[in-house]
């Protein structure tokens, strides 16, 4: 991929507090126009990063670039380029949500006032705000504010959108509405997000990363995670007693193992895959000429990112 396609890349980044290390040379690179969830247990660093990406705080050592420039000596170049959503974002509560859209366009915009007006609205609307933009913050709920965050984020029209936790503190719905909003936003932007729910990055994000204890333990396309930990699984429930066909199974160079477990007096085979294409063709066709055996349910297992991340944080410790 050409260094043009990725708008983050993060070289051997350390930070320590004293004799506590925050960070322990992390790699990373975020491709443009993807949303990349950055994942990992409370403590494990991943605030500290994106403090240093907008140069909040300093690495001890390491270096990064965004959008090709270097974050030390060119951050104001940068910063230009980007909207960020902190964990708790913060308004100026007896100002409506129009008045703060405004306040912070003009940091950005130089042009005409109805120009500025004109985006404030773009973004209530693309929040789903219209309705409220005059009243007080200090009536909205935590969903509004949050979603009101985001649209304080990308007011700029940012190259690159940090949220950190954007839906961590959310009801169900609200999370929804987050989700929605960063999935319209793909189009137009690159997301670098953190959060520690699971089911809502398995939903939205092409890319992750997971940070435990200040290191990269695993990061890549979603599905590339979801598969990269066990392989291709098929799930075989059978009645009947499937020991022959089991045995003709471990004789298969492309299954690297099963697993047979009882349950409600059927018999459940976990089998695990070398070859996909090989398995399409021929695994059901051999569990099928055993004529003892009835297949009873039969599907490639599906694996749950929350499944995989305790499976990868557990084996780090």
């Amino acid at each position: 991929m050409a260094q043009q396609d990725f708008v983050i890349k993060i070289d051997g980044i350390t930070k320590k507090y004293g004799e506590t290390q925050a960070l322990k040379g992390v790699d990373l690179q975020v491709r443009r126009n993807s949303i990349y969830g950055f994942l990992g247990p409370n403590g494990a660093g991943k605030t500290t990063l994106m403090k240093i990406l907008l140069r909040l705080v300093r690495p001890t050592s390491g270096r990064a670039a965004i959008f090709g420039m270097d974050i030390q000596k060119e951050s104001v170049a940068i910063r230009e380029r980007i909207g960020y959503l902190p964990q708790h974002p913060r308004f100026i509560e007896y100002m409506t949500a129009r008045e703060n859209l405004i306040f912070t366009a003009k940091f950005f915009f130089s042009g005409p006032e109805f120009k500025l007006r004109e985006r404030c609205d773009e973004m209530l609307a693309m929040v789903g705000l219209e309705s409220k933009a005059d009243r007080a913050i200090k009536g909205f709920s935590g969903g509004e504010k949050q979603r009101l965050g985001i649209a304080l984020a990308q007011v700029n029209y940012p190259d690159l959108l940090i949220l950190d936790e954007p839906a961590s503190a959310l009801d169900p719905l609200g999370r929804q509405a987050v989700l929605e909003i960063m999935d319209r936003l793909r189009e137009h932007t690159t997301i670098f997000y953190s959060t520690h729910i699971l089911d809502d990055v398995q939903r939205v994000s092409d890319t992750v990363a997971i940070l435990n204890s200040g290191k990269i333990v695993a990061s890549g396309a979603i599905e590339q995670i979801l598969n990269g930990q066990n392989g291709t699984i098929y799930n075989v429930i059978v009645k009947g007693n499937p020991l022959s066909v089991v045995e003709k199974l471990n004789q298969i160079p492309w299954i690297s193992g099963i697993s047979n477990a009882k349950l409600n007096g059927n018999h459940v085979l976990d089998i695990n895959i070398l070859d996909e294409a090989k398995a399409e063709k021929h695994l059901l066709r051999t569990i099928l000429s055993d004529p003892e055996i009835i297949v009873a349910e039969y599907s490639r297992k599906k694996f749950e990112l929350e499944e995989v991340f305790m499976d990868i944080i557990k084996g780090e410790q």
